[in-house]
């Protein structure tokens, strides 16, 4: 984790740029439930706008191990995205949104969560395996399942009497 660290005050250049492949390792280190690992290419680009303020630019793409919505099996999602920081160096190391500040007197930029945050909010809201790639076990337990469900809606077709009031206004 230390490899994603850039410290500010010894960076001799206007401008920074690297790139860090991201692998199980890294989501591991986080202990994280939703992401169980991946491999991603982060590529960071650090500018600097004043003596004290820098501006932080980061890309994502590749795939990380995430749970099926239906069938709990890991799956591969891809995952692209972006995210910008304004770095500036301060009392101590804060992030408020996307304004980061770093101790002055440490200076040191650690990047290990704002990669993270910027792959967390590139995953879909619903990952699902593409068709006929769920669990096959899992996939016959939900249709038994959604099945009776449905099967005992029908059965009791009775309707509640105060609805069936309604039903003579919607009529």
């Amino acid at each position: 984790m230390n490899a994603l660290n850039i410290d500010l005050l010894t960076l001799q250049e206007d401008s920074f740029e690297a790139t860090y492949i991201l692998r199980d390792e890294y989501f591991n280190s986080l202990d994280n439930a939703e992401i169980k690992g991946g491999d991603v290419c982060s590529e960071v680009t650090l500018t600097r706008v004043s003596p004290t303020e820098f501006s932080l630019s980061l890309k994502i793409a590749g795939a990380v191990i995430v749970p099926c919505d239906r069938c709990l099996d890991d799956m591969a999602q891809p995952v692209k995205g972006e995210a910008e920081y304004a770095v500036r160096l301060g009392q101590a190391t804060d992030v408020d949104g996307e304004v980061i500040t770093v101790d002055e007197k440490d200076g040191s930029l650690p990047l290990a969560w704002p990669i993270y945050e910027t792959i967390a909010l590139a995953i879909p809201i619903k990952h699902i395996h593409a068709p006929g790639k769920c669990n096959d076990a899992m996939t016959k337990k939900l249709d038994e399942l959604s099945a009776t469900r449905s099967g005992d809606e029908e059965a009791g077709d009775a309707v509640d009497p105060r609805w069936a009031g309604l039903d003579k206004l919607k009529n």
